[in-house]
This record gives structure tokens, sequence and C-alpha cells, in this order.
């Protein structure tokens, strides 16, 4: 996989190089390219992990940003608003993440995003406590934790 990346990234520079344009978007575009390249060069190993990767990343992070930007503005709204929304509290996640970096990650992410906090994970690492300002329901709550962040950083590390 790390060759793979490391001639991506040499085809993307050959291909800046010969368009002679050293904006971010020509850098991108042939990064692209440089993988469909390889992709279309590999074909009988297209299921290799690196041809999953990229596409797995690109949902993650746009994923991401689309749950930062809604939890964004329902925090702003409930700050400007004179009535109070909010309905915090502590919930218990149970994990389908195994290892310490998907655990750490989920975590992390689920952090960074505003109104809520991860607080600790369970003595056996089966059990995420969130605290989150908004907990109308709680099985929903778990529901999109699971199958939104959870889902997203399992599809991304395995």
């Amino acid at each position: 996989m790390k060759k793979k990346f490391l001639v991506n990234n040499m085809l993307m520079l050959v291909w800046v190089a010969l368009k002679g344009d050293f904006t971010f978007a020509n850098f991108i575009f042939g990064f692209f390219l440089g993988f469909l390249a390889l992709w279309l060069a590999d074909r009988e190993h297209a299921g290799k992990r690196y041809f999953k990767l990229l596409p797995s990343a690109i949902s993650f992070f746009l994923f991401f940003l689309y749950e930062l930007i809604k939890a964004n503005i329902q925090v702003a709204y409930e700050v400007m608003t004179p009535t109070l929304y909010m309905e915090p509290g502590i919930v218990s996640v149970p994990l389908d993440a195994k290892t310490d970096l998907e655990i750490t990650m989920l975590a992390n992410l689920i952090s960074l995003t505003p109104g809520t906090l991860s607080l600790d994970v369970s003595e056996k690492g089966d059990v995420l406590y969130v605290h989150t300002m908004y907990v109308h329901d709680k099985e929903e709550f778990i529901h999109g934790i699971k199958n939104g962040f959870e889902r997203k950083v399992l599809e991304l590390l395995r």
C-alpha cells in the first residue's frame, strides 16, 4: 500500500510538472489522475486495500464535515435563542470498535463535534461514555453514533 501511495504521488508530481501549473487544484487533479491510472493498470487486484482506502477517506471526510457543520449550527442556534432546547445527559454507547486506535479515533471525533464530549471508556473497552447537550431520545443518539461515526471510523481503519 505504501508503494502504491508513493507511485501515486510521483504520478501527481509528473502531471503537475508536465502541465506547468502549480496550483492546489492541479495537484488534486493529478493525484486523482494517478489514482485512476494505478487502478486501471492493476485491475486484477482492484479489490486491494489502497483502492478502497481513498474513497473511504473521502467519504469519511465529507461525513465528518457535514456533522461538524450541523452540530455548529445546532449549538449556535441554542446560544442565540432565548429558549433552551437542550436536554443534557450522559449516554453509554456500546462499541464495535476493538483496537485502541479505533476507540481513540472515535472518541476524539465525538469530542471534536460541538455539543458532545467523550468522557471515558469502560475497563473492557466495549462501552464509550458520551456527554451530549441533546439527548431527546437515548436510543436514537446511540443509533446515530453507531451508524454514523463508528461505522465511518471502522470503514476507514479496517
